[in-house]
């Protein structure tokens, strides 16, 4: 039997038509199945008699101002816990959710569970560094950390680094107002003590949110507030960046050039789209769990299936030792 992995099909800015779609796109194309998790009358129109979609009912949402945990605790019969007790029962080997990722966390934790001695899981963003790719963790998960969780995102990072994206000696850097040690809080300073006084690590000190893309190091480290923040700007300025350039480029002077140049720049733009990965990995969970972007367009929903069953293929984190600190 294949990698199955279990779709919040519910959730997400244009769910449950993209989220359908995506797994449409995603089963015909690769080695995987999905046991869809919605409302039955409104997904069953849509999907078909697709082969390997199996569609598991779930009346209620999760919605955007609920609160996470409680909701989660309170939600038996709502489409991400649903799908993450199908997880943890063994149905499926990944999770995949655009929908309220707090929510997503919080059944992940709560449900499926965490791996020994991690304190939450982080969300593990792959950007396009100028060399190569880096890894932002937390990107969102969590916007309440203490020092000791931002030293577990380090290691939970690093191994990422290596293990998945093939980056031999990963360095990592915590994300900061300034390259000092003595910048930030009292919590940043603390994080960043550990950081450098662990031996495990190549730890590079701090860098700012210009070096989010610049691959000064391989693994940037953040609290899951200002981590959502560095990767929300660079999405949105990639976006305003090629709005410009498409426009400068429609004019009668600047067409050919714009024509000689297309293909480099659709190479620039496909590097830099949200949909390229589909997602970002919960690291530190027993399981694979991938939140895909709330916008996500059934690209980058079958991209995120994918990329989840990358993961339980690559058996993802599992032999990583315990963050027993």
């Amino acid at each position: 039997m294949g990698v199955v992995i279990a779709v919040d099909a519910m959730g997400g800015d244009t769910a449950p038509q993209s989220v359908v779609e995506g797994v449409l796109a995603a089963t015909a194309s690769d080695d995987l199945s999905v046991l869809l998790v919605g409302d039955e009358a409104v997904l069953r129109p849509l999907v078909g008699a697709a082969p390997r979609v199996e569609i598991r009912h779930a009346p209620d949402v999760i919605g955007q101002t609920a609160d996470p945990a409680e909701a989660v605790r309170s939600g038996d019969t709502a489409s991400i816990c649903v799908a993450a007790r199908a997880v943890r029962a063994g149905e499926a080997q990944g999770l995949v959710s655009a929908g309220h990722s707090g929510a997503t966390l919080a059944a992940t934790a709560l449900l499926i569970g965490r791996a020994p001695g991690v304190i939450r899981p982080g969300l593990a963003a792959v950007l396009p560094g100028a060399v190569r790719p880096t890894v932002l963790i937390d990107a969102g998960a969590n916007l309440d950390t203490d020092a000791r969780q931002l030293h577990q995102f380090a290691h939970l990072g690093t191994a990422f680094a290596r293990e998945t994206l093939g980056i031999d000696a990963p360095t990592c850097g915590l994300l900061a107002i300034g390259e000092e040690p003595g910048k930030g809080d009292a919590r940043m300073k603390e994080a960043h003590a550990l950081l450098a006084a662990d031996a495990e690590l190549a730890y590079r000190g701090s860098v700012e949110g210009r070096d989010v893309l610049t691959s000064l190091v391989d693994v940037i480290v953040a609290d899951g507030f200002a981590g959502n923040v560095a990767l929300k700007a660079c999405e949105g300025t990639a976006r305003e960046a090629f709005r410009r350039v498409r426009a400068e480029a429609t004019g009668p002077r600047a067409a050919l050039g714009g024509w000689l140049l297309r293909p480099a720049l659709r190479r620039v733009r496909d590097s830099l789209d949200a949909d390229t990965y589909g997602g970002a990995h919960l690291l530190g969970a027993n399981a694979v769990a991938v939140v895909a972007h709330g916008a996500a367009r059934p690209h980058g929903i079958a991209q995120a299936c994918r990329y989840a069953a990358e993961g339980v293929r690559r058996r993802l984190l599992v032999s990583a030792r315990p963050l027993d600190f």
